[in-house]
């Protein structure tokens, strides 16, 4: 499966050209993210019929090119998202936040894949390191495994 069908690879090597193909997956994972596959100490409350941002009554902004910043309501709780890599089938990205029941700031890296063209971006928290996205926070077994 390919995640570059709606525009997330572009071609050519200008600075110009990697920061629209960047808004672009960023734009991509605040529409098509599963909310409900996040850590469980910063994702919300799991209600019937409801997996993103929108659904949720989230507001999402664009930091930068790669930065997602989404917000329940203003002054509530905070989800920030970074594009770390994007490869042909998955987005490799830094999610952090505000944990629950003082567990405190919350990072991780997790992995996102799409499983049909439909379908929306499922996470799971990933081996790989990033330098600029060191393991904060939270408990073990914080994120589902489903994929």
């Amino acid at each position: 499966m390919r995640i570059d069908g709606p525009g997330l690879r572009a071609s050519g090597s200008s600075r110009k050209s990697r920061d629209t193909s960047q808004r672009k997956v960023a734009e991509f994972v605040a529409e098509k993210l599963d909310v409900t596959t996040l850590p469980a100490s910063i994702r919300p409350k799991p209600e019937k019929r409801k997996k993103t941002f929108g659904d949720y009554g989230y507001m999402t902004q664009f930091v930068d090119e790669s930065q997602i910043h989404a917000e329940a309501t203003p002054g509530g709780t905070q989800i920030n998202i970074r594009i770390l890599e994007e490869e042909t089938s998955e987005i490799y990205v830094c999610v952090e936040g505000e944990g629950r029941m003082e567990s405190g700031r919350v990072q991780r890296v997790f992995l996102l894949k799409l499983k049909n063209a439909n379908g929306l971006l499922k996470g799971r928290e990933s081996w790989k390191e990033f330098d600029g996205c060191p393991v904060i926070g939270g408990a073990d077994g914080d994120s589902p495994s489903e994929y």
